[in-house]
């Protein structure tokens, strides 16, 4: 059973949701929709003690390191946010990423990648591989970058993976991703098995989001739906997802996928838990026990 720390948190979801909708039915605007949810964000989860934050430019891209205390310094974790390619920024994920960091013992660049609608597809993926090319000429071996992302955030990660191996560059030392959007159609089983469950996504948004994203390209580009795509040869993947989440499916059919590759794939579901449940870190137990496991992972591949 959910504990009461992650119940009481789905009490806020569940009243944040009702404040930003309001009285009538008019749909939110853009501009709201991302200042709602960073604001949200920022009621959720903690920021870990001994984590210093630095803003730098990484060729053209706004990012921040976070860097914890006695991090090791032959090694780098490579951070990308969700919200669904179109809202959230490395700042409104900073507590997350900064938890990751901790818990791995390595520095973490957070990128702030292009978003849609402004910047579509490929926009994102281009700025992925220009982060990771970043951190390959600042010296650290393919090998020692782990990359790690959330939601929309974990399917640029997979979709990192196949661009690299595209691009005929090294492999990171291995990815994990946190309830990872690789399906941007929404035909797994769980969009609607989990529907009533789910308090955080649902295939209305999605689908506008995606259209937004894709303006006009097709849903099944590996680059952006990476479910779509040939995961021989990818760095191993570590993939943890809510046990109430409509992308649930997302997450196993990506699994089942990448081990059908070749891939050396671990896949967790957390029973009870929402969509990047992982956030409310420092409240929540489930969300604790999840980012310790993930940087345990982290530390064993990248050693």
């Amino acid at each position: 059973m959910a504990s009461k720390q992650a119940l009481a948190h789905l009490e806020q979801v569940r009243k944040y949701q009702a404040e930003l909708v309001g009285s009538t039915n008019v749909a939110p605007t853009l501009e709201e929709m991302r200042l709602g949810s960073e604001a949200i964000l920022e009621t959720t989860g903690t920021m870990p003690e001994g984590v210093t934050i630095e803003q730098v430019d990484v060729d053209g891209l706004s990012a921040l390191w976070l860097k914890p205390i006695k991090a090791l310094d032959d090694s780098v974790l490579l951070y990308f946010h969700g919200g669904g390619y179109v809202l959230q920024s490395a700042n409104s994920h900073r507590k997350l990423a900064s938890h990751l960091a901790v818990q791995s013992r390595r520095n973490v660049l957070s990128i702030n990648y292009r978003l849609a609608p402004e910047h579509p597809h490929p926009a994102p993926v281009n700025d992925a591989l220009i982060a990771y090319q970043w951190l390959l000429n600042k010296n650290f071996s393919a090998s020692k970058i782990g990359i790690a992302g959330d939601s929309a955030g974990g399917g640029l990660t997979v979709a990192l993976l196949l661009f690299v191996k595209q691009k005929g560059l090294a492999q990171p030392g291995g990815a994990v991703v946190f309830s990872p959007w690789v399906d941007l159609e929404g035909i797994g089983e769980s969009m609607d098995s989990k529907a009533t469950v789910d308090l955080m996504v649902n295939r209305e948004v999605m689908g506008m989001m995606a259209n937004m994203f894709l303006n006009g390209a097709s849903p099944r580009d590996p680059l952006a739906a990476p479910m779509y795509g040939n995961f021989a040869g990818v760095a191993p993947l570590f993939i943890q997802v809510g046990g109430d989440e409509t992308l649930l499916d997302d997450s196993i059919r990506l699994a089942s996928r990448a081990a059908h590759d070749g891939v050396p794939v671990h896949l967790q579901v957390f029973p009870e838990m929402q969509h990047v449940f992982q956030a409310s870190i420092g409240v929540v137990p489930e969300a604790d026990a999840a980012v310790a496991e993930a940087g345990e992972w982290f530390k064993k591949v990248l050693s």
